[in-house]
């Protein structure tokens, strides 16, 4: 029996989608994650839950392996079998970065393929100094999944972004850092620790405010200016006109810090 898939924790959502001594995807836990996620698509939906932030969990040694390879290879047909594997894990990936809180992962060990894939999409990402990352996709003769040539040249530029996936560039933890993948660096002994923190912290905040503020910059690529200033005016005065600002209002005025959640 392994390791449960989905976890509430307080105002946290824990979730695991790899298994395994390397932690490698695990097909069936996508399937469970991506239902639970889609569930939390919109802030009423996070609201009624009492959820704040998702966290990716994967106990153990590395954060993820990505995919199966030894089952890639023993595949009749591997084509098929590896576009199975691929559209589960992109019913995850849609899901989770479609959720409507933010998403944390403490990254331990390595994250390559589609475990790197996993760490480009998420919101926050705490490393340690051991972490290190790599495409992995070219090292067996297969080109990427997972979004990561969707989202690595949003963070690092096209040039840098060429330059990892064609040549399967190892980074490490201070490369991650430096290139805007990692959001913060501790020491190793104090990675998990560290983001459950983070997790906490986040799901104790303005829950419908930082959910707006993820949706426009998913978007902040594929719009021109003035229909995303449109869409933050609409942003902002739907948060004015909630409680949470309401709240924090208040909390100016009276020279205290807010308080989102009971």
């Amino acid at each position: 029996m392994g390791d449960p898939v989905i976890v509430q924790e307080g105002r946290v959502l824990k979730v695991r989608v790899a298994a395994g001594r390397a932690n490698a995807l695990d097909e069936a836990a996508m399937t469970e994650a991506a239902q639970a996620l889609r569930e939390l698509a919109t802030v009423e939906q996070a609201a009624a839950q009492g959820i704040g932030a998702v966290q990716l969990v994967h106990p153990g040694g590395n954060f993820c392996a990505g995919g199966d390879v030894r089952s890639f290879a023993a595949a009749e047909d591997r084509g098929t079998f590896v576009k199975g594997v691929a559209d589960v894990f992109h019913d995850f990936l849609e899901a989770y970065v479609g959720a409507a809180v933010p998403t944390v992962a403490g990254v331990q060990g390595w994250a390559a393929g589609a475990g790197m894939s996993i760490v480009l999409a998420t919101d926050i990402v705490v490393v340690g100094g051991s972490t290190k990352i790599r495409p992995a996709y070219p090292g067996i003769g297969f080109s990427p999944d997972g979004g990561m040539s969707w989202t690595l040249p949003r963070i690092v530029g096209l040039a840098r972004a060429r330059h990892i996936l064609l040549s399967d560039q190892v980074l490490g933890a201070e490369d991650m850092l430096g290139l805007g993948i990692a959001s913060a660096l501790v020491d190793d002994a104090d990675l998990a620790a560290e983001a459950d923190a983070t997790a906490y912290r986040l799901a104790q905040g303005p829950t419908a405010a930082l959910g707006r503020i993820t949706a426009l910059l998913a978007a902040a690529y594929d719009r021109p200016l003035r229909a995303h200033l449109d869409a933050e005016a609409e942003a902002i005065s739907a948060s004015a006109a909630g409680e949470e600002g309401a709240e924090g209002l208040r909390a100016f005025g009276e020279k205290r810090a807010p308080r989102f959640h009971p």
